[in-house]
């Protein structure tokens, strides 16, 4: 009997412009490709091995490699989630199976997952971090967008968002401080983005270091990012946060984070879908996650100046669900 063959490749595609977090800058993203095949079939899934978690593109193809000899010959049967830990690689691997197992039966994703056919979701665009007249006059570019995700860093943060306020009037503004927060400037800058019609900061204090969370007033909603990964981290999150980031390269693929939705949906959870700077393949999977939550941060896409070929559609209505020629 054939057996699933699975391969990986690191791939790169150059940003538009540097981007730029409180952490680093870059102007190529780097992903890492898997290849499931089977039959004469082939399913792709992709991945952005992020240093915040200690993941290198080699490090994730060396993983992908490892787990293949384990595979079998029936990509619906593969219990990935006891060969391989939540990340990068295994979101890669999990995708491609996915995508295999449609083109096998000649079925879309959404209808194997027992899921409604997905629509079009509006999408935040993001503005990387910048000085504020720089941001001022990115967030004027993109005003008729209607939702901004803003990135911050610490210091300077209240006229940034002055400045994208003014840059953008009528927009929803979320903004993502990269754990480059403090209790203290929580404090200090709630109310003012609160009163400049801030709808949440995502992950304002490092994971490691969130435990304050608990025991302070959150006005302004706290998303959490970085200290979210499975369904097993719902446990650490209770009482601190008020809504989850949920993103592949971090549950390890789309069947994990389909559990991860239904759990902290049932624990009172607000959702967000987001996603690491990738292209269009690893934004696919994401959209059909994305169906029906509250927020939609899958603009990866739109900040790269090269993508896949049959690429994602994005337009008035938001992204919408990718082509079989794409994935899924």
């Amino acid at each position: 009997m054939s057996r699933i063959q699975l391969t990986a490749t690191i791939d790169r595609f150059p940003t538009a412009g540097a981007w730029t977090i409180s952490r680093e800058s870059i102007t190529e993203v780097v992903v890492v490709t898997a290849h499931a095949s089977l039959n004469g079939h082939t399913g792709r899934g992709e991945c952005r091995p992020y240093p915040r978690y200690d993941e290198t593109p080699e490090g994730v193809v060396a993983a992908i490699e490892a787990v293949a000899p384990e595979l079998g010959a029936d990509p619906a049967a593969v219990p990935l989630g006891t060969l391989m830990p939540a990340g990068a690689a295994r979101n890669a691997v999990d995708c491609a199976l996915w995508d295999l197992r449609a083109k096998l039966t000649g079925k879309r994703v959404w209808q194997l997952a027992g899921l409604a056919e997905p629509k079009p979701v509006i999408t935040a665009y993001s503005l990387s971090l910048d000085s504020p007249e720089a941001m001022q006059a990115k967030a004027a570019a993109n005003a008729h967008r209607p939702l901004l995700k803003v990135k911050l860093g610490g210091e300077g943060d209240l006229e940034r968002i002055r400045a994208v306020r003014a840059g953008a009037p009528r927009a929803t503004i979320v903004v993502d401080a990269n754990e480059g927060w403090t209790p203290e400037s929580y404090g200090a800058l709630a109310p003012e983005f609160l009163a400049l019609g801030v709808a949440m900061v995502e992950q304002p204090l490092p994971a490691w270091d969130d435990g304050a969370l608990a025991g302070m007033a959150r006005p302004l909603p706290v998303c959490a990012d970085e200290a979210c990964h499975d369904t097993a981290s719902l446990g650490h999150l209770a009482g601190k946060y008020d809504m989850i980031n949920i993103k592949l390269d971090k549950t390890g693929g789309l069947t994990e984070a389909l559990r991860l939705r239904a759990e902290a949906e049932r624990l009172g959870l607000r959702i967000m879908v987001g996603c690491m700077l990738a292209s269009s393949l690893a934004m696919a999977p994401a959209v059909l996650l994305a169906q029906g939550v509250e927020l939609v941060d899958l603009d990866g896409p739109l900040l790269l100046a090269a993508d896949r070929d049959h690429p994602l559609q994005y337009d008035a209505e938001g992204v919408h669900p990718p082509t079989p020629e794409l994935w899924g």
